[in-house]
């Protein structure tokens, strides 16, 4: 069996409920088909880098999996069908990694942060705006 990650976003509307049984059913294909799921994350609500379907915000799921390719392919072909996934990637990797991953690792992640550019000398600064 080979191992891969898989990250998706669910809908901004969605409860955290909605998320967490969205991920215990795909969790659910897996099993049933012979793999196996390491690790799952639940990254929270976090703010999308460009509006998704009209959506501004998006909750964000990774799971470590350990299954067959054909395992994965019917996992995705689910996420597809489901109107609140609205993004799927999933990579297949050499090892998992243990530790947290980036987006949990983030503390002082901050998504009003904003560009302002300094024309005397062309430098980029950036500053926090009252939002």
């Amino acid at each position: 069996m080979k191992l891969y990650e898989t990250v998706f976003i669910v809908r901004q509307d969605a409860t955290a409920n909605q998320v967490e049984t969205l991920t215990q059913d795909y969790t659910k294909i897996i099993r049933d088909n012979g793999g196996d799921v390491a690790k799952t994350e639940f990254c929270g609500l976090r703010t999308l880098a460009y509006p998704i379907k009209k959506n501004a915000k998006g909750h964000y799921v990774l799971m470590n999996i350990k299954a067959a390719s054909d395992v994965v392919k019917e996992v995705e072909r689910q996420m597809k069908l489901n109107e609140n996934v609205l993004r799927h990637l999933t990579v297949r990797v050499e090892a998992h990694d243990p530790n947290p991953s980036a987006l949990m690792q983030q503390k002082n992640y901050n998504p009003d942060r904003s560009r302002s550019y300094d024309d005397s000398d062309d430098v980029v600064t950036e500053t926090a705006e009252n939002a």
